[in-house]
């Protein structure tokens, strides 16, 4: 592998590509700001992308985890989504005072709330790193050995901890390119404004990912340095007019990743069985939370944030999955696969550099194929939705791997983030340290639904499932495990981590043993799917990543990645099964939907907005669509026009966008956004905010 000859400046192809009149395919793409095709936006759109302009919306763009926001005033303000916000509303609230059903209006800065553990980050600079990855790998190493090079590399560059700073080294085309992100961390963050669920989330799960739509899906937080609001010179003003139908508009934000650069096999990999595991997995922890939900009201209030979430990611789930099962997204995936390939064989020696990626990545997808069932139920611990397993798993782990080994984390993940009935930041976690309280209750009921998930899965003679249920049904394993394990005791839990691996083998603990009696097999799995998947994967991306480049230049944009980056599009309608959808909805719209769905309570209206009805203007733009590429990420993003003045709030996408995570059809493929008109009349007539509003109003004029 000769790396070094992998790499490409990319200043040299955007003059070539330039030169030869090549353009990026209309609206698509996710940019990085150092990458924005402006010669593609001037030729179409007549407007001049400068360094001015693009610099204005970094630092005016924050970086929520998993989502986005943006600055609205001098002083920190910050607009996001509702359902970006919803957690801290949930978690700040009680019994008594209900901030996710009543919403939440800070009307001075004493009045906000701080948001323990919430940090926020702002994107100061973007750095080309290429040289020092490639520096790293030789021609000689495995995949392994790469993939370790890579990751001392990685830390080697993003160096120590520094206060106030994060530093994040970023793979661009699939490990081709390596850029480090810096950001700016705020950790004094405090809630202003939230609407009520009943608003942010209107239409409930019927609505999400549809449109035409009404939700004003708005929350906002601010800023704090030194106990006063940060000074935040950079941010976004209300445009006085709004956008009109056809405008260029901007989005600005963290779209999460995508694949559209995996290959066709993967594709099917994804299409055959990890998405349908996904989604069935998905769909056993939403009926756990319902049944859950069902036993009490404050259970119901606890768990709204939960349920919200999990649905959110069904949907989104199931429409990728529709997406890859349409012929017609498999057949592009297939003609422009083979068109790189041809064009790639047309230079021998690129030929022999990279050509060899696809036959690798797709012997890998045979292993994942072969490791599947025992990666999810003795690796990933898909049967064992508890936080007490987890628990239980991470001393063992903890026991059986010292520290100074380098590998406590990795628990079987092969670097794929937390696994299934162990979600990051699950009690248990960390090395030491104490565990939160857990309800033995809510336990036994997600256990339950889990292991009778596995079983039905893999089916009641599956030497996995008899190993783990050891004989008895479900419901009375999960009684036996939650009932009979200590592990909830701080002083014993203190005991086994004090104890080691002596202790740990000892401990007669059922949830201790079953862990145990997993260990070996789950870090066997792990080990062989991180040698014959992972690593193998994490090698040959890069080279198709250059093979894009060496045949595409830099009119090929890389695949998200949850950082920063720029799409455009225009405001824009779509036909869908014939009927004419207008990119706009209205005020009125929103009373008459709720005429229409009278007695639904997904559809019903918040009091504060029944009140206000007469007061609001019924023309006022609600939602609009837009042919920007987006996906989840983008949530909380702003969309913007040509003068850098907001004109929008990005909070969904149409159903059929959600194979945009794939592909992308921009007859289709619509973002939608709450209109900051609507916003804007929604502070001041129905929320009565005076004081954001004329914060907002102060900062436009200082502009």
């Amino acid at each position: 592998m000769t790396t070094r000859r992998f790499i490409v400046p990319l200043v040299a192809l955007a003059v070539l590509v330039g030169a030869l009149g090549v353009v990026p395919r209309a609206e698509e793409g996710f940019w990085p700001y150092n990458l924005v095709p402006r010669a593609a936006i001037k030729a179409k759109y007549k407007f001049d992308v400068t360094d001015a302009w693009l610099k204005h919306l970094q630092y005016a763009t924050v970086r929520f985890g998993g989502g986005t926001g943006f600055l609205v005033s001098p002083q920190g303000l910050v607009l996001t989504n509702h359902h970006i916000g919803l957690g801290t509303l949930q978690r700040l609230s009680t019994p008594e005072k209900d901030l996710v059903k009543h919403g939440f209006y800070a009307p001075t800065l004493a009045d906000e709330l701080k948001v323990p553990g919430m940090s926020l980050m702002v994107l100061q600079s973007i750095d080309d790193v290429t040289g020092k990855m490639a520096a790293a790998v030789t021609p000689s190493m495995t995949p392994q050995e790469i993939s370790a090079a890579r990751q001392k590399a990685i830390q080697a560059i993003q160096g120590g901890l520094q206060q106030g700073v994060s530093k994040q080294v970023v793979p661009l085309y699939a490990g081709a390119v390596y850029h480090l992100y810096t950001y700016k961390v705020y950790t004094d963050v405090r809630l202003v404004f939230g609407v009520e669920y009943q608003t942010g989330f209107y239409g409930g799960d019927a609505d999400n990912f549809t449109f035409p739509r009404y939700n004003i899906d708005v929350s906002m937080f601010r800023l704090w340095e030194n106990d006063e609001p940060a000074q935040t010179p950079n941010y976004l003003t209300w445009s006085p007019k709004g956008s009109v139908e056809n405008e260029l508009v901007f989005t600005t934000g963290h779209p999460g990743a995508t694949q559209r650069l995996n290959t066709l096999a993967h594709f099917t990999y994804r299409r055959d069985l990890a998405l349908p595991f996904a989604i069935a997995s998905n769909e056993m922890r939403e009926a756990a939370v319902k049944k859950w939900m069902a036993l009490s009201p404050e259970n119901a209030r606890q768990s709204t944030s939960e349920l919200f979430g999990i649905q959110n990611s069904l949907k989104s789930q199931r429409g990728q999955l529709k997406g890859l099962q349409d012929p017609a997204v498999i057949a592009k995936k297939e003609a422009a696969e083979k068109r790189l390939r041809a064009e790639l064989a047309k230079n021998p020696a690129k030929q022999q550099e990279l050509g060899d990626a696809w036959d690798a990545i797709d012997k890998s997808l045979e292993v994942a194929r072969q490791l599947d069932a025992e990666r999810n139920f003795i690796a990933n611990a898909a049967g064992l939705n508890s936080t007490l397993f987890a628990q239980a798993r991470q001393m063992v782990r903890n026991a059986y791997t010292p520290p100074a080994a380098g590998t406590a984390g990795r628990g079987g993940r092969g670097g794929q983030g937390a696994p299934a009935g162990m979600p990051a930041g699950a009690p248990g976690g960390g090395r030491g340290g104490a565990a939160a309280a857990v309800n033995l209750a809510r336990e036994k009921l997600n256990l339950t639904e889990s292991l009778a998930f596995m079983q039905k899965h893999l089916g009641a003679e599956h030497a996995i499932v008899t190993r783990i249920l050891a004989g008895k049904t479900p419901e009375a394993r999960a009684a036996e495990l939650v009932d009979g394990t200590r592990i909830t005791d701080s002083e014993i839990r203190a005991l086994l981590q004090a104890g080691g691996k002596a202790t740990i083998d000892i401990s007669t603990d059922p949830m201790i043993v079953l862990a145990r009696s997993l260990e070996a097999d789950a870090q066997a799995i792990s080990k062989r799917y991180d040698d014959e998947v992972a690593s193998v994967q994490a090698a040959a991306y890069p080279k198709i990543g250059q093979a894009v480049f060496a045949v595409d230049g830099a009119k090929a944009y890389p695949d998200a990645t949850g950082t920063l980056r720029l799409s455009y599009g225009t405001v824009k309608g779509y036909l869908e099964d014939g009927k004419k959808i207008p990119p706009y909805t209205y005020t009125a719209g929103l009373f008459e939907r709720a005429a229409q769905h009278a007695g639904q309570p997904a559809y019903a209206l918040a009091p504060k907005w029944v009140e206000a009805k007469a007061a609001l203007d019924p023309k006022t733009p609600f939602n609009f669509a837009s042919t920007n590429d987006i996906v989840g990420g983008n949530s909380g993003s702003a969309v913007v026009n040509k003068k850098g003045e907001l004109v929008g709030l990005i909070f969904d996408m149409n159903i059929q966008a959600l194979p945009g995570y794939f592909t992308y059809d921009e007859s289709i493929n619509r973002a939608v956004s709450v209109d900051s008109r609507a916003i804007l009349e929604s502070l001041k007539k129905v929320y009565k905010a005076d004081a954001l509003v004329n914060e907002i109003a102060g900062a436009a004029a200082k502009k």
